[in-house]
């Protein structure tokens, strides 16, 4: 009887292990999802720390569709000097500011809000107050390498809503021409947008997603190397 008792007690012991290997071995998958989440996590942290170390000698300077940069963490917060609203007029109250962080390249993105303005030719009113802009960052900052960026486009929705925006093809044609009267550097944002464009804008159609703020500095690195 103890010989019998003893064979089923090593059988249910055999069982109880070999069940405990085949639970450890069916939840090996489940357990390299959260590892397979933490090294694509890693993946994209490391691109914006390669972004942050390329332009931590940069600022960007601009209106809403800029602060993204900012507000999505792409970029650090004393790299982004801008806000919603902002035209070249008004960019010209955040000259001390910019001065005292004293950039080597500055890239300003305006114009969006510029285009909307109430003139009889916006345009117009807006190069005026650009070139100021200009002048003043060549006086306070004779040592930063300044660049234009193009206006980003809109989608068709934001487009009919606003029917104004659609004077940007022009008003970029403007910025390119100031930019070579003024010596300066100028950068035509559409190449980001040749591909998979709509999956970039954020739901108003106007602002972006982090990836074109990603797509955006991978255009611009040669401008600091």
């Amino acid at each position: 009887m103890k010989k019998i008792v003893a064979t089923l007690l090593l059988g249910s012991i055999t069982l109880a292990l070999a069940a405990c290997g085949n639970e450890s071995t069916s939840s090996t998958p489940q357990q390299l999802t959260p590892q397979n989440q933490v090294q694509v996590t890693e993946s994209k942290g490391s691109v914006e720390i390669e972004h942050q170390a390329r332009f931590q000698n940069s600022v960007f300077f601009g209106d809403s569709i800029t602060e993204g940069l900012s507000f999505h963490d792409v970029l650090k917060e004393e790299n982004v000097l801008a806000g919603a609203g902002k035209t070249a007029e008004f960019a010209l109250q955040d000259m001390d500011e910019l001065t005292k962080r004293d950039a080597e390249h500055i890239f300003i993105h305006l114009g969006s809000d510029d285009i909307l303005w109430p003139a009889d030719n916006p345009k117009a009113y807006s190069m005026k107050n650009y070139a100021k802009l200009i002048g003043t960052i060549k006086e306070k900052l004779p040592q930063a390498k300044v660049t234009l960026l193009s206006v980003t486009p809109v989608t068709a929705e934001a487009e009919e809503l606003e029917p104004r925006y659609k004077n940007i093809n022009d008003y970029n044609e403007g910025l390119k021409e100031l930019a070579e009267k003024e010596n300066i550097g100028f950068v035509d944002l559409s190449p980001i947008f040749l591909n998979d464009s709509d999956d970039l804008y954020d739901s108003d159609g106007i602002h972006f997603k982090p990836e074109f703020y990603t797509r955006m500095l991978d255009l611009l690195k040669d401008q600091v190397e």
